[in-house]
C-alpha cells in the first residue's frame, strides 16, 4: 500500500511584489515630494539664517526702490545708487573720504570717552548718595534739555575753532544719557541684595565693587551706545563751523556746491561707521564686562 500525503492549503496567501510600472511611483508623487523638500529646505535657510537674509532684502529692496524712483524722475538734487558710488570712488581714490572719516572717529572717540569717564561715575554717585544728588540735579537737569547745537557758538567763542570746541559739543551729547542711564541703574538695584550684603559686614568697596557695579553696568552700557549713535549726529553740528575736515564738513561743504553725489555717499558712510562702532562697543562689553553684564541682568 502507498501512503498519500496530502498538503493542506496556506490559509493565508502570500503577498505579490509590485512588478513592472505598478511598482513605480507616479511622476505626480514625485515632483510633488520635490516641492516640499524644496519648500522646507528654504524655510529652514531662512530660519537659521533670517538675521541675515531679512537685513539683507531689507537693503536690497531700498536700494531697488531708490533706483526705480530716481530713473522714472531724474533730477539733479537727487543722485541715483550708480552716480553715489561713483562719488565716493571719486573720494576715496582722491584720499578725502579716508581723511574725514579719521577726523571725525578721532573727535567722536574722544568726546565719546571723555562723556562716559565723566557719566558713569558721576551717575554712581548721584544715583548712591542724597547730598550729591541734591547739588548736581538740578544743573544736570536743566542742561540736558538745552540741545549741543545751541552751545556751538559760544563753545567757539570761548575756545576758537580748534579741536576743543568741536570735543566738547559731542562730549556734551554724551555725558548726560550716559549718566542718566547710570542713576537709572542705581535706583533699580533691590535693596534687600545691599542689605544682605550689609549683614555679613563687608567694606564699603566691596559693596560697591560686587553689587552696585554689576546691577548698574547694564544700564551704563545701554547709555553709552544711546549716546555713541547721537555722538555721531553731534559731529555734524560741531563740524558745521570752523571745521576744514570731516565728514559733518564735507556734508555741509557738498550741499554749498550741490555735489549731490558727494553729500549722499558721505552720508552713507556716516551712518556704515556708526553701525560698525556701535557693533564694536557691544562686542567689547560682552567680552569684556559679560560677568557684569549677566550679573546686573540677575539682578533686575
Amino acid at each position: 500500500m502507498t501512503q498519500r500525503t496530502t498538503l493542506r492549503k496556506p490559509t493565508t496567501t502570500p503577498k505579490k511584489r509590485g512588478t513592472g510600472f505598478a511598482a513605480l511611483p507616479s511622476p505626480d508623487t514625485g515632483d510633488a515630494d520635490s516641492g516640499k523638500c524644496w519648500q522646507s529646505r528654504m524655510k529652514r535657510f531662512m530660519v537659521s539664517h533670517a538675521t541675515v537674509v531679512v537685513p539683507s532684502f531689507s537693503v536690497t529692496a531700498g536700494v531697488v526702490i531708490w533706483a526705480v524712483a530716481t530713473s522714472l524722475s531724474p533730477s539733479p538734487i537727487m543722485p541715483t545708487p550708480l552716480e553715489v558710488l561713483e562719488s565716493l570712488f571719486a573720494l576715496m581714490v582722491s584720499g578725502t573720504l579716508i581723511h574725514d572719516a579719521a577726523v571725525s572717529l578721532q573727535r567722536i572717540v574722544v568726546g565719546f570717552i571723555l562723556g562716559c569717564a565723566v557719566g558713569i561715575p558721576l551717575g554712581l554717585a548721584m544715583g548712591l548718595f542724597r547730598t550729591v544728588r541734591a547739588i548736581f540735579d538740578p544743573i544736570v537737569q536743566f542742561l540736558r534739555f538745552v540741545p549741543p547745537i545751541a552751545w556751538l557758538i559760544p563753545a567757539i567763542i570761548w575756545f576758537g575753532t580748534g579741536e576743543t570746541s568741536k570735543v566738547l559739543i559731542i562730549f556734551y551729547m554724551t555725558v548726560f544719557l550716559v549718566l542718566l542711564n547710570t542713576m537709572s541703574g542705581v535706583s533699580a538695584m533691590r535693596l534687600n541684595y545691599i542689605r544682605a550684603a550689609q549683614s555679613y559686614e563687608i567694606k564699603r568697596w566691596q559693596l560697591f565693587m560686587w553689587i552696585v557695579v554689576p546691577a548698574t553696568m547694564s544700564y551704563s552700557v545701554a547709555g553709552a551706545r544711546i549716546a555713541l549713535g547721537n555722538s555721531f549726529a553731534a559731529v555734524v553740528g560741531a563740524e558745521l563751523i570752523g571745521a576744514s575736515a570731516g565728514l559733518g564738513f564735507r556734508i555741509i561743504d557738498s550741499g554749498k556746491w550741490m555735489a549731490m553725489g558727494d553729500m549722499f555717499g558721505v552720508m552713507l558712510v556716516l551712518g556704515l561707521l556708526g553701525i560698525a562702532a556701535d557693533q564694536i562697543v557691544n562686542l567689547a562689553a560682552s567680552r569684556y564686562l559679560g560677568r557684569f553684564l549677566t550679573n546686573g541682568d540677575h539682578e533686575h
